[in-house]
């Protein structure tokens, strides 16, 4: 999935964004108690994480399993925030919506022993140049262009 958007996260910035979706997931446990989400390092691209579900597991215990993140605030100071209060007999599930963190974000099983999963979307925002929309554009043009169907033609009885 990708979409353009007009509008640019950063004052000062000419031209559309490209946004890309791809599915994330992880799970948490004693084994593995907390995941570092980081996008890669390359300069033109800002990476979010859109967490949509916090779910118990398969073997998880009557327990309370607290799930909380870890990322930065408006005023880019590190900050942690429970995002949910799991139970398997009350609250096995919690949806979240499309709660959206900039990279890095820590997810850690602050109590508990799980496994609790933890999914979303790991979007990838770029900025498009207009040459690539020109291009875009073009084939998006060559995609409408459908040929029309003929009909067969009959047999003429003789």
């Amino acid at each position: 999935m990708s979409f353009k958007d007009d509008s640019s996260s950063e004052v000062g910035l000419s031209g559309e964004s490209k946004l890309e979706s791809f599915l994330f997931s992880c799970e948490l446990s004693p084994k593995v108690p907390f995941y570092t989400f980081q996008g890669d390092e390359e300069e033109d691209l800002e990476h979010f994480l859109e967490l949509r579900t916090v779910c118990l597991g398969e073997g998880a215990k009557e327990e309370t399993n607290v799930v909380e993140v870890t990322s930065m605030n408006h005023q880019g100071k590190t900050i942690s925030v429970p995002i949910a209060n799991l139970h398997l007999s009350c609250l096995p599930m919690v949806s979240l919506g499309e709660f959206e963190l900039k990279a890095p974000v820590t997810i850690r099983l602050k109590a508990g022993t799980g496994p609790v999963t933890v999914s979303g979307l790991h979007l990838i925002a770029s900025q498009v140049e207009d040459s690539d929309l020109s291009d875009e554009d073009e084939d998006d043009d060559d995609e409408e262009e459908i040929s029309p169907i003929k009909p067969a033609k009959k047999k003429q009885k003789q």
